[in-house]
């Protein structure tokens, strides 16, 4: 067995995540209700905070969600970055960011979308988006009012 076998497969893991995770916003963009639903595990313990919106708990609550914004007239268009993975056995999160571009506008989302490895697959548990406002007021470097 060389050194690298007995390395953690931490690597791997990650980039499925990462994959359940550009397939989420991939399932967004196309409006695909089929690959949406999908992606999530279909329990009551499943939560969706939209930006703006209060909290959806349960699958039917979340499904109901996607299924009026896709019937809906707006078109987005995401472009994701500062994705970062964390792995925890067989949960694992994303915090990334959302640049939104749509028919009206744009904006930035900061958003947590939470997974659960089941039967090797990684379903969705939570999605929760944020807007981020352009002066926070907050000096990111430390975390303390600027």
């Amino acid at each position: 067995m060389s050194h690298d076998d007995r390395l953690p497969s931490y690597e791997p893991t990650r980039y499925e995540v990462l994959d359940a995770n550009r397939e989420f916003y991939e399932a967004f963009e196309s409006r695909d209700l089929d690959r949406m639903s999908d992606l999530w595990a279909h329990d009551d313990r499943v939560s969706c905070v939209h930006p703006g919106w209060t909290a959806l708990r349960g699958w039917a609550a979340v499904a109901s969600s996607w299924a009026g914004m896709f019937n809906g007239p707006q078109q987005l268009q995401f472009i994701v970055t500062e994705a970062e993975v964390v792995v925890a056995g067989d949960l694992a999160w994303v915090t990334c960011v959302e640049n939104l571009l749509a028919d009206d506008g744009s904006a930035t989302i900061a958003a947590l979308n939470i997974f659960e490895r089941h039967e090797n697959r990684w379903r969705m548990l939570a999605h929760h988006g944020a807007p981020v406002m352009a002066s926070h007021g907050l000096d990111p470097d430390v975390g303390t009012e600027a």
